[in-house]
């Protein structure tokens, strides 16, 4: 359900910014308003295009979204407290913590907005470290970033 919800938001968020442009377009007299002269096929155009945007709007939450291990060695409790530090540093507040999971969301109302409110990181405690899941360019960082915090210092002198 989650996966056809974020379709829904792309395909709606990518055409109000093509619709934001248009309009700052034919407000600037740089193109006409009319749809038969500003596309070569008019409203055929705009059909395709309307189209194309839903078929891009399928296919990217499958690429948009993952779910990493982050291999942390320790104990769960001390580990907890320091991954809560490190999210807060990296602009982030724990929403909610449920049957052993941490939700978090960014703290800034404009980032939750440039990321049409898909921007909710989930901490799960797991066998040998801990699984993050949420939009893939953050999970990335994060898991790079926890994986960097937690490294054995004996490890890095090798």
């Amino acid at each position: 359900m989650k996966y056809i919800i974020r379709s829904i938001k792309y395909f709606f968020y990518v055409c109000i910014i093509v619709t934001l442009v248009m309009t700052v377009l034919v407000l600037c007299n740089v193109v006409s308003a009319d749809v038969n002269l500003l596309f070569k096929r008019g409203w055929t155009s705009v059909l395709e295009i309307l189209l194309m945007f839903a078929g891009v709007s399928l296919i990217y939450p499958r690429f948009g979204f993952t779910k990493r291990l982050a291999t942390v060695l320790g104990e769960t409790e001390p580990l907890r407290k320091e991954v809560l530090e490190y999210m807060e540093s990296r602009l982030y507040v724990l929403e909610k913590e449920e049957d052993g999971l941490m939700y978090f969301r960014c703290r800034s109302v404009l980032n939750r907005l440039t990321r049409m409110l898909e921007d909710r990181i989930t901490i799960e405690r797991g066998l040998g470290g801990f699984y993050v899941e949420g939009p893939t360019k953050d999970v990335t960082r994060i898991v790079t970033g926890l994986e960097y915090k937690f490294r054995n210092p004996d490890e890095a002198e090798n």
